[in-house]
């Protein structure tokens, strides 16, 4: 909390610094046209020399403001609470998958305007069925499958319920054995 104050005071600083230097500029400006119509009567070398050097401080001091100002514009949208989310890598979805799905819902509305949105909705799903139906990695070495049959000696994983388990917990007497 004290940091976003800290923030806030330094940006309202900045800008009132902004607005001094504006108002200084304009002062300057009234300055040197008042400076040019008394100064008539001396030489023009020295009207037209005072005259660059003040237009020359005029035009940094607008460079140095506008500067600031573009700072200022610049990072409004990362002091935002959604700045802040799109640049903490702790969300839920990538940027990238906000991207794809962003491009998924334009080509949408696309596709329903040249009234294919349903056909295109159905390939999508089909689409989203293969991705999520692959595996992304082969297993390690190791590692078991969820699947016993494709275990080394078919061993089911710990706390699998196996049919013997089953009928011995239902009460099922094997007639075979007896």
């Amino acid at each position: 909390m004290e940091k976003k104050l800290a923030d806030f005071r330094a940006r309202r600083q900045a800008v009132k610094s902004v607005e001094e230097t504006q108002t200084a500029a304009s002062q300057v400006m009234g300055q040197t046209e008042t400076t040019s119509t008394t100064t008539s009567s001396t030489p023009t070398t020295t009207t037209r020399a005072s005259t660059t050097t003040t237009t020359a401080n005029i035009e940094q001091q607008k460079t140095q403001s506008n500067r600031g100002a573009a700072e200022e514009r610049r990072d409004w949208l990362l002091d935002s609470a959604l700045g802040r989310w799109l640049t903490s890598r702790q969300g839920i979805i990538s940027n990238l998958t906000l991207l794809k799905v962003l491009l998924w819902l334009v080509l949408l509305g696309l596709f329903v305007e040249l009234e294919f949105g349903l056909a295109f909705f159905v390939l999508s799903l089909f689409y989203w069925l293969y991705e999520g139906l692959r595996t992304p990695a082969p297993r390690e070495p190791g590692e078991m499958s969820a699947y016993s049959v494709f275990n080394p000696d078919c061993q089911p994983l710990l706390g699998a319920l196996t049919a013997e388990q089953l009928e011995g917990e239902m009460g099922f007497i094997h007639l075979a054995s007896s």
